[in-house]
């Protein structure tokens, strides 16, 4: 039997922003930690994240190839992304977008949203896969 990974713990203001996050990929004004990944406690089958989202701010429709994603919206609100359209969302809601369906979030209140989320199955994003809408897909809203 080979010796288990030792137990990772940090905390919130220990992780730093990701840098590099392109608009033109969908990242719009976004404020985003990867608090466990492949890189942050040698994670390679989950990845736990932090995202704050300004009024206004966005993570435009996208979808991962392979991973499934969880979302916790523990404060503001805002609309969520789905496959044909935009849901309202709000604090408290618990949201599971498994692999190959869109998702993203639209901050349309007038506070910061603070969103916990993460992925099943990839231990970054690179390993989860990630996939914007094409000019042939059709949504009844704007992305």
């Amino acid at each position: 039997m080979t010796d288990p990974k030792p137990p990772f713990r940090t905390t919130v203001d220990d992780v730093p922003l990701e840098q590099g996050l392109r608009e033109e990929e969908g990242w719009v004004d976004m404020q985003v930690q990867y608090l466990i990944n492949s890189e942050r406690g040698g994670s390679d089958g989950l990845t736990v994240g932090r995202t704050v989202l300004p009024p206004g701010a966005r993570h435009d429709r996208h979808l991962h190839t392979d991973a499934d994603e969880f979302l916790v919206v523990m404060s503001g609100r805002g609309e969520i992304h789905t496959n044909s359209g935009r849901e309202p969302s709000q604090a408290g809601d618990v949201i599971f977008t498994p692999r190959g369906n869109y998702h993203g979030f639209v901050n349309t209140g007038d506070e910061d949203v603070l969103l916990i989320w993460g992925w099943s199955g990839a231990g970054s994003l690179a390993a989860a896969g990630y996939g914007m809408p094409g000019p042939d897909d059709e949504f009844d809203d704007p992305s």
